[in-house]
């Protein structure tokens, strides 16, 4: 099954909720009585069963944009969220974590959704989506993981000890008050994201000039050079293989199968989960990299529909 992209660019309604996150940064189910009022960006359309699109680093509501308008013709309501400190949500100057985004998503669920959702999710905003899922399974009706992340960040074992080293060094400098935001500025200049995408990136002519000021514009915010430190520097989180054994909804798990950020291998751990009786679907996309939601949108949204219609 194909479906068809919309000829013309589809211009999101742009909507603001305030999260009553509070000084760590945890949402309002903490209690806590140091209550922080965050600007929350989000967009919703369409009517139906609700979705929840989950962006991932760096990236925003924006980068679902071949994939909200399909949804919602499908028969679904969906919704697409800034995370804290991406997109047009603030820039807040606290300690990230990924249970902070977890929280937002659950408060978010609360206050606009309030039945069971689907959440979807490219790279580390898949592994937030899988977290949804196992440790919310009263707001999720399954997960759809679209190359997802093993952490927010690389745990030392994982990198060999020469990168081990430059990555530590550099994340010092990330992280420096002076030196920090040297390397930042040149990170986000429109060459080096560029640069970037066509390393994760499988076709070229997917790295349009709409993508790059998407990633860009963010970045230009009073606050990104310290959330981009933050975020580098924060623990990785739990494993997905932490996480599957207690996730009691549906998975679709779409790989682009030429992805070297997190490389198709990454799909073992979902496969023995589906050996040991699982419910998880695995969908690996030829010829597409780290984003196939973005780079091959026309087999992903279909691979979505398709999946959700058995449910």
């Amino acid at each position: 099954m194909i479906i068809q992209q919309p000829s013309t660019t589809i211009t999101f309604e742009k909507l603001f909720w305030t999260w009553q996150g509070n000084s760590e940064g945890i949402g309002t189910s903490s209690k806590s009585p140091n209550k922080v009022p965050y600007k929350i960006q989000y967009t919703v359309m369409g009517t139906g069963r609700p979705l929840v699109l989950v962006h991932g680093f760096g990236a925003s509501i924006g980068h679902w944009r071949k994939n909200i308008p399909v949804l919602a013709d499908a028969g679904y309501r969906v919704f697409a969220i800034d995370l804290l400190g991406f997109g047009g949500s603030d820039k807040a100057a606290i300690n990230y974590t990924v249970d902070v985004w977890v929280e937002l998503l659950k408060d978010f669920w609360a206050e606009h959704i309030q039945e069971p959702a689907v959440f979807i999710g490219n790279s580390i905003g898949a592994l937030l989506s899988l977290m949804v899922v196992a440790k919310y399974p009263e707001i999720s009706a399954g997960g759809v993981l679209i190359n997802s992340a093993g952490g927010l960040s690389h745990r030392p074992h994982e990198l060999n000890p020469p990168l081990r080293v430059v990555m530590s060094t550099f994340n010092k400098l990330v992280g420096h008050p002076i030196t920090g935001k040297f390397v930042f500025n040149r990170i986000r200049q429109k060459h080096q994201i560029r640069r970037t995408l066509y390393q994760v990136y499988r076709d070229r002519a997917a790295v349009t000039d709409e993508l790059v000021d998407l990633l860009y514009a963010p970045s230009c915010d009073p606050g990104a050079q310290q959330v981009f430190a933050s975020i580098l520097t924060a623990p990785p989180g739990p494993t997905p293989s932490e996480l599957l054994p207690k996730v009691e909804r549906p998975l679709l798990v779409v790989w682009g199968a030429d992805d070297p950020w997190t490389p198709i291998s990454g799909a073992k751990i979902y496969e023995q989960a589906q050996q040991n009786g699982q419910d998880i679907k695995i969908v690996p996309i030829p010829g597409a990299g780290h984003c196939p939601h973005d780079e091959v949108p026309d087999v992903v949204n279909a691979q979505i529909v398709e999946w959700l219609d058995q449910y």
